[in-house]
């Protein structure tokens, strides 16, 4: 894997590592390995893990199909951590 450092700005390049290693799965795998996990474990969560993927492709293609209504569009506008107008005095 490999990140550009442009302009000497190391904390973008940080941020864009981070997201990387994140949409792989890295994260979630070393948490996964911090500890052993019994066989029968194993299985159920991989068994877990197999239906909610199926779930979740059915959802899509039944969503393509025009049998559900498609997904609501994310809130770009909004910012993390703004505050909200507060209402003014009533009056």
């Amino acid at each position: 894997m490999q990140v550009l450092v442009r302009d000497n700005n190391v904390d973008q390049a940080l941020r864009v590592l981070k997201k990387k290693l994140q949409r792989e799965g890295l994260f979630r795998e070393m948490k996964r390995r911090r500890a052993y996990e019994k066989p029968s474990e194993r299985k159920t969560r991989e068994k877990a893990e197999a239906v909610r993927r199926a779930k979740k492709l059915a959802r899509k293609q039944a969503q393509r199909e025009g049998l559900l209504p498609p997904p609501k569009p994310r809130d770009t506008t909004a910012k993390r951590g703004a505050l909200k107008p507060s209402p003014g005095p009533a009056a």
